[in-house]
């Protein structure tokens, strides 16, 4: 069997069923989407990030597979996912023989990818926090009722536009939003992202560049 990649993980059914019982869970809770599209997307952006930053093909493609399995975790429970996600991605790896190395470094970006606990432990995992943090869309509000919503809802329905773009060059990393404050004042952003934000922050910093936040062409960070 050659290198395991991201095309290999796509067309799993173990981790197919995995995302579809996070997406049963996180639903069930009340939560934006966290399944098929959010991971998709993630995988995509980190593997972008990494490369864009000059890292090796491998190490890219390892920041693909980080970004699609980041959120098995949800399958088990919300509450401590990214650890439990982390060891349900390794013992998957390695059972698709890969080699622990690579697994390892998947598995402590999976482990710090949450805020208030993770950390940029390697490029991988400070690639994964920017991928997974700045996905704030309306798209991935799975609640249909507008009367019901929270203020998670609000926030991510309220954003029409996001984008994370690097500048190698220019040594920085910007995440450009755009909001609709008609649906959510953008100091709500703030209260339940502050903290994503600050991640963000570190994770560029790991690669010393310089994070900065645009929100309706204006630069707040």
């Amino acid at each position: 069997m050659g290198l395991l990649t991201i095309k290999d993980v796509l067309k799993n059914k173990e981790v197919k069923h995995l995302l579809e019982a996070s997406a049963v869970q996180m639903k069930s809770l009340g939560y934006t989407e966290h399944s098929f599209r959010h991971c998709r997307l993630v995988s995509n952006k980190c593997g972008e990030i990494l490369e864009a930053l000059g890292y090796p093909e491998r190490t890219v493609e390892l920041g693909r597979i980080a970004g699609y399995l980041h959120d098995i975790g949800n399958a088990v429970n919300r509450s401590n996912h990214e650890q439990s996600g982390a060891v349900l991605a390794y013992d998957f790896l390695r059972r698709y023989d890969m080699d622990c190395e690579e697994a390892i470094v998947i598995m402590m970006a999976i482990a710090n990818h949450d805020e208030g606990v993770g950390v940029p432990v390697n490029p991988v995992a400070a690639a994964l926090i920017l991928s997974d943090k700045a996905d704030v869309h309306r798209s991935r509000v799975t609640n249909r009722d507008h009367s019901s919503f929270d203020i998670h809802d609000r926030v991510n329905y309220a954003v029409t536009q996001s984008t994370l773009n690097i500048d190698a060059e220019n040594k920085q990393v910007t995440l450009d939003l755009e909001i609709d404050t008609k649906m959510s004042a953008m100091m709500d952003y703030f209260e339940i992202f502050l903290m994503r934000m600050k991640m963000c922050r570190n994770a560029a910093r790991f690669f010393n560049l310089d994070f900065v936040l645009i929100i309706n062409q204006v630069r707040l960070l």
